[in-house]
């Protein structure tokens, strides 16, 4: 499909090197105009017409095409089959509106194109699809004229709305899909019970030929006799009539006598064979007919017995079908039962082995905090105990550096004091009592000189209870300083001799 677009500046005549010829635009005619552009709403569909500056124009054919599918369908009882079918659509063209909508939507693609084909085929399937499974596959395969119709109707309603018309559409005979042999089975049938009509048509039509033969052959054979017997009749009256000649005086009573006894006789004859022939033809027909029953009783208990034995046969593979069914699904119910109860187990042996490792998991993080609480109760601790030692440190540190200060600096004087004030002196002392118990020892008298505080340093509160603390003491300077050599400092206080004191 050709597109051709002119355009001009303005609305000015063509130039000259254009003839009005080229404006002037003619469609075949299977082939329409489609001009859109200045002065034109929407869209313009016309065989012929001019062309103006600023318009376009494009040519759309509207001959039908052959579109062939083969829909894949289910009926209600979920059985699929296949219907194929040839649509002849085109579009609509005794209708103007359904021709805009075919030329807006549909012409600017080739009507063999993919996408055409497609929107065509999902209508027709789609449209089949839905129809096909409200329906039984009885009603599907009976009514078969009825489905097409009713197809083609729902299929036309959607294509409606595209501008297309189904100018012919020829739904061929319905195919099964492979493994569903729904169908052939169905004709099967079908043929059988035709097969099986003809042959009761055959034997009845067999059976009134075999009558009326013998009907025919019993009236020839009446027609026959009877004949006979006219013949005789007449050949008796003829002689009967040339002796009355001769001997017609002497005889003519008893001509009269044995034409009538003739006439009795013959009546009689007639009278017998008509009755041995009704007879004859009584029994023949009696005969042909017991015969006709009789077949007809052997071909129906033939035919009985046939479907007797596809019923048995449909229903042994019924039982057999069901049973195997009920075998399959109990088999599938007893696997998927054990499978269950094996899911189960395992579920519950993993579910006690995860409670077990949550549970060992648990005890191990109590552990695990109790020893951490521990170590940390005891880093505590440790850290409080090294704080004390440390305070301690710190104090006995300041302690001995007031000490120090105080005693100006002396080491010695500061190791004798803390000797002193942690009770050594008396210590040695209590050791020395205890070696010379029994003995005589010497006794020492300690004093302090009279200017002992101000040897001590004068006003100093911290000596002055120092000296006090000296005053206090037992007299073991002396002892010490016979057991030891060392002498108190001088501003602790002067040893003297008990004998002098």
């Amino acid at each position: 499909m050709a597109t051709h677009h002119l355009y001009f500046p303005t609305l000015s005549p063509p130039l000259s090197g254009k003839s009005q010829t080229d404006m002037y635009k003619v469609a075949s005619a299977s082939e329409y105009l489609v001009i859109t552009g200045v002065g034109i709403g929407d869209i313009k569909i016309a065989k012929k017409a001019w062309i103006l500056p600023g318009q376009s124009w494009t040519v759309f054919d509207i001959s039908p095409v052959n579109y062939t599918f083969e829909v894949q369908a289910m009926s209600a009882e979920k059985l699929p089959f296949v219907l194929p079918a040839v649509f002849t659509i085109g579009p609509r063209i005794d209708d103007d509106d359904s021709l805009l909508k075919y030329a807006k939507l549909i012409s600017p693609h080739d009507k063999l194109s993919h996408h055409v084909k497609e929107l065509v085929q999902g209508i027709i399937e789609g449209e089949t699809r839905v129809l096909a499974a409200s329906m039984t596959m009885e009603e599907v395969f009976r009514g078969t004229k009825e489905f097409k119709q009713e197809v083609f109707a729902k299929v036309q309603l959607e294509l409606n709305q595209f501008g297309l018309l189904i100018y012919n559409a020829n739904v061929k005979q319905l195919v099964d899909v492979p493994g569903h042999e729904y169908f052939s089975y169905l004709g099967q049938k079908t043929q059988m019970e035709a097969a099986n009509q003809a042959k009761v048509d055959v034997a009845e039509a067999r059976m009134k030929g075999e009558i009326g033969s013998k009907l025919r052959e019993g009236q020839t054979l009446q027609n026959a006799s009877k004949i006979d017997a006219e013949t005789k009749i007449i050949s008796t009256q003829r002689q009967g009539e040339g002796k009355k000649e001769e001997i017609k005086v002497k005889t003519e009573v008893k001509v009269f006598e044995n034409q009538r006894e003739a006439e009795v006789a013959e009546a009689n004859a007639e009278l017998a064979k008509k009755k041995a022939g009704w007879a004859k033809e009584a029994e023949v027909a009696e005969v042909e007919a017991t015969k006709a029953v009789a077949l007809r009783e052997a071909e129906l208990q033939r035919e009985v017995e046939i479907m007797n034995a596809l019923t048995r046969t449909e229903k042994l593979k019924a039982d057999y079908l069901s049973k195997a069914s009920v075998e399959y699904e109990t088999k599938v119910q007893e696997a998927n039962w054990e499978l269950y109860k094996k899911q189960k187990a395992a579920e519950a042996i993993l579910y006690e082995r995860e409670k077990e490792a949550e549970a060992q998991k648990t005890i191990a993080e109590a552990a695990f905090y109790a020893r951490q609480q521990v170590a940390d109760g005891e880093l505590y601790a440790k850290r409080k105990e090294a704080e004390g030692l440390v305070a301690l440190a710190q104090a006995q540190g300041s302690y001995l550096r007031t000490l120090l200060d105080a005693l100006g600096g002396n080491y010695a004087a500061l190791r004798d004091y803390l000797m002193i004030n942690g009770g050594l002196f008396q210590e040695i002392a209590k050791i020395n009592a205890d070696a010379v118990n029994g003995l005589q020892p010497k006794i020492s008298i300690w004093t302090t000189g009279g200017g002992g505080e101000a040897a001590l340093g004068g006003g100093s509160d911290a000596m002055k209870e120092v000296a006090g603390v000296y005053r206090m003491l037992p007299p073991l300077f002396k002892t010490v300083q016979e057991q030891t050599g060392m002498l108190p400092p001088a501003w602790m206080g002067a040893l003297t001799d008990s004998s002098h004191s």
